[in-house]
């Protein structure tokens, strides 16, 4: 992997991070221009997000203003001086914002995930020196978001940064997108110089959420926040149940308690003790997960010997429904549990295969 020297895409304020916020969709001219003044009464906005080009996943529904959306922004940007940001998923809509004097733009979701939709905007944004945030692909594949970094780094633009949204979950959920903060995190890791943004309106999917994952954002030490802000959220045109108020956004602003990126002298020993803890406990699971597997051994000598199925469903099913229970008990989600479950019963799965195969040879 080429060696990417990133800058940042907006200087944050001390004290509070960096912070984005407007409409899901541009609708009207008045409703960009309401939203983007009573934003800029707060005093603590970085840039004001709107999308022009609204990617939907059937047609029918409303897909954006297009170019006519552009020039409200214009407004917004001289009438309130907030910088402006917009999401582009192709080169006409890069050559559209550069003529716009459009400040940053963002990669969606359905353009990360496309590795030709990357190339094209790449492409367009050649010879020019304009910020640009890329925003998770809706599956969990790192590869494809470090792909999209790539790709905007090698057309000559230094200040990227990452916008996590979450990821699509088939199955029960609070979310609309899950969070995944582990895979947010890992990338962190690997580019600890790129800015991080959390997009809890995609994540949430609801109002109630938004302050609870912004904070937790915020503990996880991102760098910023997005959220969809409107004047009358339930008349939105797109993503009404998770929009808010200006006000509200305010207060959400106003009530986050940022952490502090580095411990003291005596913080950091009660931590070092919390993690070797830590290390202890995860010590003592790995020992069991192998007694586990040791025993997932023997069943599979005795079914191999009597010609039994190495997958019992009604086993699995009861082993599922029990751990669960169990789990909830320890404060662990069931989402955890199915996943913990199903990587341990997967592994059994292939020890006890082996052995079958190998007595069969």
């Amino acid at each position: 992997m080429e060696e990417m020297e990133i800058n940042k895409v907006i200087e944050p304020t001390p004290g509070r991070g960096v912070v984005i916020a407007g409409p899901c969709s541009a609708e009207t001219e008045g409703q960009v221009m309401q939203t983007a003044k009573e934003l800029a009464a707060l005093g603590q906005v970085d840039l004001f997000r709107s999308g022009i080009w609204k990617p939907r996943t059937r047609p029918g529904s409303f897909e954006g203003v297009g170019t006519e959306g552009l020039a409200w922004l214009k407004r917004v940007k001289a009438e309130t001086g907030l910088k402006t940001t917009t999401e582009v998923a192709k080169a006409a809509h890069v050559y559209d914002c550069l003529k716009a004097g459009i400040d940053v733009l963002w990669l969606g979701a359905r353009t990360t995930v496309n590795p030709f939709s990357v190339q094209e905007v790449a492409d367009a944004l050649k010879g020019t020196d304009i910020p640009v945030l890329i925003k998770n692909p809706i599956n969990p594949d790192l590869g494809l978001w470090i792909g999209a970094m790539e790709r905007i780094y090698k057309a000559g633009i230094t200040r990227i940064g990452l916008i996590h949204r979450g990821f699509s979950y088939h199955g029960e959920t609070i979310y609309r997108n899950v969070p995944r903060w582990q895979l947010a995190i890992e990338m962190k890791r690997r580019f600890p110089e790129v800015q991080m943004i959390v997009d809890n309106s995609h994540i949430c999917g609801r109002r109630d959420l938004l302050a609870e994952v912004a904070q937790e954002a915020l503990n996880l030490n991102y760098d910023g926040l997005m959220t969809e802000v409107h004047p009358r959220p339930d008349e939105a045109w797109s993503d009404a149940k998770q929009q808010i108020t200006p006000a509200v956004f305010g207060e959400l602003i106003e009530n986050l308690r940022l952490r502090k990126p580095t411990a003291n002298e005596m913080e950091m020993a009660k931590l070092t003790e919390l993690r070797r803890q830590i290390d202890e406990v995860d010590n003592d699971i790995l020992g069991m997960i192998g007694r586990r597997m040791r025993l997932a051994d023997a069943i599979g000598e005795f079914k191999a010997e009597r010609n039994l199925a190495v997958l019992q469903e009604d086993r699995w099913d009861e082993i599922l429904r029990a751990a669960t229970q169990k789990g909830k008990l320890q404060g662990l989600s069931a989402e955890f549990m199915e996943r913990y479950l199903r990587a341990i019963h997967q592994e059994s799965i292939d020890h006890q295969d082996a052995i079958v195969n190998k007595k069969m040879a």
